[in-house]
């Protein structure tokens, strides 16, 4: 953004009029920020009010960065007193230091309360999974008032994730050495009267930047042998989420910036630092297994297949600190097989390990789970896999993370997601393609006898296939074995209570050598609703069996907004197709059978349709649900497709009796 010379010179006589401030005013002119700042009627449904929020950054040669966090927070409600009342720093003790420098209270009545140094305390962070050294600065404040005010500094050096080290001042160094990144978030979810962000690198460092979906003032100075950049932002409102959302750091406003020249620096880079490592090393213990596990194998894809599910279901997702080797730098595979342990990154490396022993070509990728990744290489990673080179020279990705209990070697819940190889020719940053639907299929084929007393009689089948397939049986995995029955049972209670499974048959959820088939039969008594001359029901295939959140989350998604701001997102790209043929009382004949509009969009289409002959009624639904990610422009076709679906499950089919009868 390019800003007028007088324009430059206004903006940074704030600036640095408001640093001073922030850092050496009299305590009256603090007092008056705070006073000015407003009280809780000006931010209706906000508990605190950010006054400033000043961070700055200073960037060594190394790389290395020292930071200096400047904030001042006031209550507006008892609430806020409440959650202000502590003041926490997260860190990695391998790869960063923070010092809480200061914690000063600014009180209501005038009183100014310094926080002992006593108050501030540090440990291990809480922990689920990833155990590594992660760990806890909080200041404790104590109890406040409404209109009181917490200022706080921070000193902070090194990065995010840990990597290999020799000197105790080389482990605040970031990965890639000599380069600088951050991922500066320009949104709240609390309003913040002023955010400012300043960097100062030396001259010959080149930083690129680039702001996404808003604007910042900003400005660049070059001083001496360094060059500052300045960025400003006021009176941010806190951000509105909608339901289902994408990431907000998709949407909302945000700075990268990054000294790396482009992602095929950081591929090249990431391939370099993990064979210079011996991350994939082959150890004759490791070549052993994997020799026993592809033994037999009657192709490639078979070897590949056996390898890819033992990684995700013999090596048990959890992380402990294990020294080197922490962050980018992936731990050696033989370290991993001894343990039989760790996070994505050592489940991606074991396989990429047993690959590279089975004669194969493999390397690990960097992704990010959740959220996209940009153009500015600011290392948006949060998540490893395995890449397999193939005989022509292109690449598959493997996920040995996300695809226990899945028929699938690459998990399609990671469709439309950006990620970097790490390859000795270096890559650009990729994109995963959209799955096809109808490789995640549901399909339920039922029919029923309807008696005249409204007992319902009837069997139907359930067939899923991968994504779909996965649901099931997570459903059913994350629970015990007795619980499977009642299960199952629990899911037909939606279509009535007096539901009786007469018969049960599923497929073993730990074996997915074939597709998740269940085949149920049924009786329902007193399902139609009879009166006199009429009957009233809705075929249990037309219900949508299950009616699971784990299985179905569209069906929970709020359809209540008509407009989306932001774009959405599903579990992943499906298609669900129902039949059932019933067969009615011949004293029978129909009144009454809804019809419905089909629906095409660029997010999905629906169609449903009944088809009377004799005494026999045929139901048939197509659900396509075409994405994960999906536009604003997709809510239309996909809001009326699955509201339609609901439509199907509760309307109902109108029998009369015939004259005479």
């Amino acid at each position: 953004m390019r800003i007028r010379f007088k324009s430059v010179r206004i903006f940074l006589f704030v600036f640095i009029l408001y640093i001073n401030m922030a850092r050496g005013q009299k305590p009256s002119e603090v007092f008056e920020m705070i006073n000015n700042a407003g009280v809780a009627e000006d931010f209706p449904g906000s508990n605190t009010v950010v006054i400033f929020d000043s961070t700055k950054v200073d960037v060594k040669e190394s790389g290395l960065s020292y930071v200096w966090i400047h904030k001042l927070t006031k209550v507006l409600t008892p609430v806020g007193a409440r959650d202000l009342r502590t003041v926490k720093f997260s860190y990695d003790s391998l790869s960063a230091y923070v010092d809480i420098q200061s914690v000063v209270i600014y009180k209501n009545d005038g009183r100014i309360i310094q926080v002992n140094s006593d108050d501030i305390v540090d440990y291990p962070a809480p922990a689920r999974w990833i155990y590594w050294r992660a760990r806890e600065k909080m200041a404790k404040i104590g109890r406040l008032e409404v209109g009181d005010a917490v200022e706080v500094k921070v000193f902070r050096k090194g990065f995010t994730y840990a990597l290999l080290y020799d000197e105790e001042d080389e482990k605040y160094i970031p990965p890639m050495k000599g380069h600088f990144y951050d991922i500066v978030e320009f949104w709240s979810s609390i309003p913040v009267l002023e955010k400012c962000y300043k960097v100062t690198l030396p001259k010959d460092k080149p930083l690129q930047y680039e702001i996404y979906n808003g604007e910042l003032q900003s400005s660049v100075i070059f001083s001496d042998n360094k060059t500052i950049y300045l960025w400003s932002k006021k009176n941010i409102k806190p951000f509105e989420r909608e339901t289902d959302m994408v990431a907000v750091s998709d949407v909302a406003p945000k700075l990268l910036l990054s000294t790396s020249p482009d992602w095929q620096a950081k591929s090249i880079w990431f391939y370099g630092v993990n064979e210079d490592y011996g991350s994939f090393d082959v150890t004759p213990e490791v070549k052993e297994k994997t020799d026993e596990i592809i033994k037999g194998s009657k192709s490639n894809m078979e070897k590949i297949s056996r390898l890819t599910h033992w990684v995700a279901e013999e090596i048990r997702y959890s992380g402990l600190s294990m020294g080197p080797g922490e962050g980018y730098t992936l731990h050696k595979g033989g370290m991993t097989f001894t343990d039989r342990c760790g996070v994505c990154k050592d489940k991606a490396g074991m396989l990429v390990t047993m690959l590279r022993a089975a004669g194969f070509e493999s390397f690990a990728a960097m992704t990010m789970a959740g959220s996209r990744i940009d153009r500015i290489p600011a290392d948006q990673f949060n998540h490893s896999v395995t890449l397999l080179k193939k005989p022509d020279g292109s690449y598959m990705l493997l996920d040995p993370t996300w695809v226990p209990g899945v028929r699938e070697l690459w998990s399609s819940a990671e469709q439309q997601q950006e990620y970097l190889m790490g390859v000795p020719e270096g890559a650009g940053l990729k994109s995963t393609p959209i799955s096809p639907p109808e490789e995640h299929y549901y399909r339920v084929k039922g029919s029923s006898i309807l008696k005249n007393n409204g007992t319902l009689e009837g069997k139907f089948s359930i067939k899923a296939e991968k994504q779909s397939d996965a649901r099931i049986r997570r459903a059913l995995l994350r629970n015990f074995k007795i619980t499977w029955k009642s299960f199952f049972e629990e899911m037909m209670y939606h279509i009535s209570p007096n539901t009786e499974i007469l018969e049960l048959k599923y497929q073993d959820p730990y074996d997915i050598s074939r597709p998740m088939e269940i085949n149920i039969k049924y009786r329902i008594p007193e399902y139609a609703q009879i009166s006199k001359n009429e009957i009233r029901f809705t075929p249990v295939v037309a219900t949508y069996p299950f009616w699971n959140r784990t299985i179905n989350h569209h069906l929970f998604m709020n359809m209540e907004l008509e407009e989306r701001e932001y774009g959405f997102r599903t579990t992943c790209s499906r298609l669900a197709e129902f039949e059932e043929t019933i067969t009615f009382p011949k004293s029978y004949k129909i009144d009454v059978v809804p019809e419905y509009e089909d629906v095409d969009g660029s997010g999905a289409a629906f169609e449903a349709k009944y088809k009377v002959k004799s005494n026999k009624l045929k139901f048939k639904q197509r659900l396509t649900l075409k994405k994960r990610i999906y536009i604003p422009e997709d809510w239309e076709s996909f809001r009326n497709s699955v509201r339609s679906v609901k439509k199907v499950a509760s309307d109902c089919i109108v029998l009369i009796r015939k004259e005479g009868r």
